[in-house]
């Protein structure tokens, strides 16, 4: 498992997911919110800051995005893929011999959760290599209701807290990356539009989930016919003012760019069945009525 250069963050809140492992060792932040006042956290002049009930609703809304909120979905194996898909982001993990060209995540996040001292399932620990076990879809089914797979659920839903800092960390550390892979003559446009949508609890869960939803737009296998869909394409896809409804420009782009994607893929499944939920998925990119701060 490799997942290089992690510190520890401390998110006060995200611990209080439905479901969460209680034996995680992690105190809250003093001051219950993720800010640019923590150099930690910063990425250029782009930060993410959210207050831990702003945190609490974003790992709630992936899970629901990805899993319904549903136990058993927490271990899936989607129909037309290669692989499962496990956690409240769905977190990728490739069999052995299987070279997707999609990132996988799932071994990312384990290799954290040791760096967080959680007590993962020994079985899982002692895999090696950190292949995923089952081979296709047929022989993951045929276990499906063993006593292993109950335990990662279990395990699964009880880290929800973890899983919800790591998709944060990830979304975070990738902001400087993705202005230096823009194109020299769009890498402001890339940036203002990143910190626009960094200046509400909307903006930033819309990067949060899109990154964890469809990747960072970063490598060069993510592609279908050179075009890639990720949250560099999304953001390069953006048209107006910067500060004048990011969120909502981030929503049309992203829909244009996923349409893209499913036109160009060689499987039906994903202009058929897929991307209809995709478009509807971006219908949450919303600011939480809860959180909206009167003008």
């Amino acid at each position: 498992m490799v997942f290089k250069s992690l510190g520890v963050i401390l998110l006060a809140g995200l611990l209080g997911l439905a479901g969460c492992d209680s034996d995680e060792k992690a105190p809250a932040a003093e001051s219950g919110k993720v800010d640019a006042e923590n150099p930690d956290l910063q990425t250029g002049d782009i930060s993410l800051a959210l207050t831990s009930a702003q945190l609490d609703w974003v790992g709630q809304q992936i899970f629901r995005n990805e899993c319904a909120g549903r136990f058993q979905c927490l271990v899936h194996w989607n129909d037309g893929e290669a692989f499962p898909s496990l956690g409240i982001g769905h977190f990728i993990w490739y069999p052995k011999g299987v070279e997707g060209r999609f990132v996988e995540s799932f071994p990312a996040l384990m290799e954290y959760m040791e760096q967080r001292q959680v007590n993962i399932p020994e079985w899982l620990r002692a895999l090696e290599p950190f292949d995923a076990p089952w081979s296709e879809k047929a022989e993951f089914l045929a276990v499906d209701d063993s006593p292993r797979l109950a335990e990662l659920r279990e395990f699964l839903a009880g880290t929800q807290g973890i899983q919800a800092e790591f998709i944060f960390r990830r979304a975070r550390e990738s902001l400087g990356r993705i202005v230096e892979a823009a194109p020299d003559d769009r890498k402001s446009d890339v940036a203002d539009r990143l910190e626009a949508l960094s200046q509400t609890p909307g903006g930033v869960y819309a990067i949060i989930d899109y990154v964890n939803f469809k990747g960072e737009g970063l490598s060069s296998t993510e592609r279908y016919n050179d075009q890639g869909w990720g949250l560099l394409q999304v953001l390069l896809e953006m048209s107006g003012s910067p500060d004048r409804n990011a969120l909502g420009q981030f929503r049309e782009a992203a829909g244009t760019v996923l349409t893209r994607r499913a036109e160009n893929a060689k499987d039906p499944i994903e202009r058929e069945r897929w991307l209809p939920g995709w478009l509807r998925r971006l219908e949450t990119y919303k600011e939480p009525p809860v959180f909206k701060i009167s003008e």
